[in-house]
């Protein structure tokens, strides 16, 4: 992250919404370090380049020299966030918490420098509220307050049960900013209810300002939310010949928003790069520039550049790579799923089915779309499982 970021820049570029204002944070900003901080869920998970854009807005913070603090949400984890869905998430051990946050850290590690950020868990404050403080918390709102969460009011016109135990989770979020006594919370356009709680509850407390600031939701590569239940997203680690080949991927209009709120390009030169688009000429370079600097962020510049030369070769030219990985297959008599699931581990069963049934799959150029397909495939025979996907198949003997 560079050190080049203006304050304006960073409470404009990748920034949904400021609440109450953009103005005057600037202005306390101007005054003071303000003290800011981000809440995160430890149930471990897959971070992609959509939880990006909340982790670098917190870098930027930090690279202005702001007191950042990342907060484990160990305390409300066992409670859950209202998602809608009908399966409530299994309670985590906190031995279990903890190893999720390790994963969770070694990934984010790519965007945080953690020498800079301060981690504090909120289960130091929560586990220990005695039930007449946790009433007297619940006294300082209404119900009719809580009950104004989006989700909630879809809930009540569909007629589906909203639990309490959902209804006070704001609650004990928003008492984070109470505890931690801070300036700003950051968090994701779904976030904004949670977080202005919390700037409901400092006010009642302690009459301290507290400002929101929200990050957009981008879009994966189908155009839809990113979200892993899509299949549509591109991982922190995903591999550097993955990870170009995906975002080469995207529909032309989103070319900007990424370079907006994924890169550190320049605004000016994305401005250049957004009028050579409406202006007609190709897309490509700027799209290949996109892929390439996204790459060497999370990988380097060398294995970007060889990403580059293997898309070029296997997508554009409809090459096979010269240093293909090899598939060793125990019996020659096999499925075509359990061939291509066994050639992608890192891939679900159901999205190598996806993909066969789409006609991504092929040995030796000829397409199988039937999962359950009998074959028997020889050694020496080419595996192709996507566009850039390519194995070499041998048969053990």
């Amino acid at each position: 992250m560079p050190n080049n970021y203006t304050t304006d820049e960073v409470l404009t570029r990748g920034v949904a919404k400021i609440l109450p204002s953009k103005k005057s944070l600037e202005e306390l900003m101007h005054q003071k370090k303000i003290r800011l901080y981000l809440g995160i869920d430890p149930t471990g998970s897959l971070l992609t380049l959509g939880h990006s854009v909340v982790l670098r807005k917190l870098q930027q913070f930090s690279e202005l020299g702001h007191e950042v603090i990342l907060l484990i949400g160990n305390g409300t984890v066992k409670i859950g966030d209202p998602t809608g869905k009908d399966s409530t998430r299994p309670e985590l051990t906190n031995e279990e918490i903890e190893e999720n946050f390790k994963d969770w850290k070694e990934q984010a590690s790519k965007i945080l420098d953690f020498d800079k950020i301060e981690i504090r868990r909120n289960g130091d404050w929560l586990d220990k509220l005695t039930y007449v403080e946790l009433i007297k918390i619940m006294g300082k709102v209404t119900v009719q307050q809580l009950m104004e969460r989006d989700m909630f009011q879809e809930r009540i016109k569909r007629g589906l049960p909203i639990h309490a135990h959902e209804i006070i989770y704001p609650l004990m979020q928003g008492y984070d900013s109470v505890v931690m006594d801070v300036d700003l919370e950051l968090g994701g356009t779904d976030q904004t209810f949670n977080m202005m709680m919390g700037r409901t509850l400092q006010k009642i407390y302690s009459n301290h300002e507290k400002w929101v600031l929200t990050t957009p939701i981008i879009d994966g590569l189908d155009g839809r939310k990113m979200s892993k239940s899509y299949g549509n997203f591109v991982a922190l680690t995903e591999n550097p010949i993955d990870m170009f080949g995906k975002i080469m991927s995207i529909s032309d209009d989103m070319i900007i928003d990424y370079y907006t709120v994924l890169t550190d390009v320049p605004t000016d030169e994305i401005k250049k790069i957004d009028l050579s688009i409406q202006s007609g000429d190709n897309p490509m370079q700027w799209k290949k520039q996109l892929a390439r600097e996204i790459t060497k962020m999370y990988h380097s510049e060398e294995e970007a550049s060889r990403a580059k030369v293997h898309f070029e070769d296997t997508v554009q030219n409809k090459q096979i790579p010269d240093k293909t990985p090899v598939h060793l297959i125990s019996a020659s008599s096999t499925t075509v799923l359990s061939l291509a699931a066994g050639a992608r581990k890192e891939l679900s069963s159901s999205e190598v089915r996806r993909r066969i049934e789409q006609g991504a799959v092929s040995i030796d150029s000829q397409k199988y779309t039937d999962p359950n397909q009998e074959i028997n495939p020889k050694s020496g025979s080419i595996l192709k499982t996507g566009k850039r996907d390519f194995h070499e198949i041998k048969v053990e003997d």
